[in-house]
């Protein structure tokens, strides 16, 4: 008789405490985010492990099909979230899932209590924790290539519990994260509530999505033999038949249950479409399936290159600055780069200077070889040019917000730093443009403020000087 695995005990870390806490026992309305964050995360974990199969095929060969599944399990009380990413290891449960906190938990449980939304728990990189809105209990298994499969627990109590898995069936890579909700969740058990949250948080994840449904079929006896002889022999073809109608009545019928695969984000990516067949909601979908943000962009330029090189690109201005933006750790950029529909990084610093690091999107390249390593990418001429039409395009867009006075001044206060230092990061290419984007307070403007350009216009005659001071802030020099 074969030992049981050992069950370890683990403390979660003391901020990841708290933010549990802070899920479990304080009301939010906005409970569905869960379900979009745990589809975000697993989307990722596929993107992990399509990336490494570029350089090593045999990556996949525990599980082939790249997907996302979601069970809902009525009988069970469960939700079932499955993916074939690239799986945890036992060292990645401890530190991922309990034991280190990331930068942005003690962010993001400021951000709460000045009265942000959950919504944007995402965001901080702490978004599997939003299971807890709707769980009363979570368990994951999971497979990685390198390691056995393993189960981490826990109610949220302070601690998690995590052992070799000796009692399913192999997920052969990947995995399944199974809620077990709360009395008062059992709507995200409903086909109907799924299909909704997938279609408004997660249409255009680029993996499959697809949901086991159940269906209700009245069929007499002799078709629900036929059906099993059908799925057994394979389909033949039609005859046709006379059948007696008084016989045909007399059939008993019975209720037989049906259970399929429902593929729920069945549209091809939305930057390989024409920008006039894409609506505002798409594109807001879009953006926060990508981002994680809970607000909508306050502009967007989806723009498609040809000729001596061709790539498409959507590019997205958050309405407000990320907490981490000047953070010396944080990724250098947030635009992610795909090769033909392929992703290979989210964090390609050689794709946007680092002053342009606060837009969002999504570039896919025709040219790029597929196999490129993040080394490679450093030399490659084609991620220049690339990178040339992304600041273009990028300073078009922020000209365009500039023709709206209510939303350059969002924009303005949000990222007047990032126009500052792109003037200062030795980049020729901008430098003038960005000029005309900065703004000034005057002696005569009072509140508003002003662009250089705008200034010359009202200089009096035979003003031959303009005379500037600077501080950190207006009421510093003013002082």
């Amino acid at each position: 008789m074969s030992e049981q695995p050992e069950v370890e005990e683990f403390a979660f870390q003391a901020e990841i405490n708290q933010l549990m806490s802070l899920i479990v026992n304080t009301f939010y309305s906005n409970k569905e985010i869960f379900l979009r964050e745990l589809i975000s995360n697993a989307s990722d974990a596929i993107d992990k492990i399509r990336y490494q199969s570029l350089t090593d095929p045999s990556l996949l060969d525990a599980e082939k099909e790249l997907k996302i599944e979601i069970i809902p399990d009525k009988e069970n009380n469960k939700l079932i979230i499955r993916d074939t990413g690239i799986g945890m290891t036992k060292a990645d449960l401890v530190n991922n899932l309990g034991t280190i906190a990331r930068s942005g938990t003690k962010n993001f449980m400021q951000a709460i209590q000045e009265g942000q939304d959950i919504s944007m728990i995402g965001q901080f990189g702490v978004g599997f924790y939003s299971a807890y809105l709707v769980a009363d209990s979570v368990t994951v298994i999971t497979k990685h290539n390198d390691d056995e499969q393993y189960i981490w627990q826990s109610e949220a109590g302070g601690h998690f519990t995590i052992q070799r898995d000796t009692i399913h069936e192999s997920l052969g890579r990947g995995t399944k994260i199974i809620l077990t909700l709360k009395e008062d969740q059992s709507d995200f058990l409903s086909e109907r509530t799924l299909k909704d949250l997938v279609k408004k948080h997660s249409q255009f994840i680029q993996y499959p999505i697809r949901l086991y449904t159940t269906k209700e079929e009245e069929v007499t006896d002799d078709e629900a033999v036929s059906e099993v002889k059908d799925k057994a022999e394979g389909e033949e073809e039609a005859k046709i038949e006379e059948v007696d109608e008084d016989e045909e009545k007399d059939k008993k019928k019975k209720k037989v249950e049906k259970h399929e695969w429902e593929e729920l984000n069945k549209q091809k990516p939305l930057w390989l479409r024409n920008p006039s067949d894409v609506t505002k909601d798409e594109y807001n979908a879009f953006y926060k399936g990508i981002t994680n943000d809970w607000e909508e962009p306050l502009a967007i330029k989806h723009f498609s290159v040809e000729g001596q090189l061709e790539f498409r690109a959507v590019l997205f201005v958050p309405k407000r600055a990320p907490f981490d933006m000047f953070e010396g750790k944080k990724k250098m950029n947030n635009v992610k780069l795909y090769v033909r529909r392929v992703f290979i990084t989210d964090n390609c610093e050689e794709l946007i200077p680092e002053w342009l690091g606060f837009i969002k999107g999504i570039v896919d390249s025709e040219d790029l070889p597929l196999n490129i390593s993040r080394e490679t990418l450093q030399q490659n001429k084609i991620l220049k040019v690339i990178r040339k039409h992304i600041v273009k395009k990028a300073l078009e867009l922020f000209t365009e917000i500039a023709e709206n006075k209510e939303d350059y001044d969002k924009f303005y206060e949000a990222f007047s730093k990032n126009l500052k230092f792109g003037i200062h990061d030795n980049d020729s290419q901008a430098k003038d443009k960005l000029a005309e984007l900065l703004r000034y307070y005057t002696t005569t403007s009072g509140s508003e403020m002003s662009s250089l350009k705008d200034y010359i216009t009202r200089m009096k005659e035979g003003q031959e000087d303009i005379y500037f001071i600077c501080g950190d802030s207006k009421k510093a020099v003013e002082s």
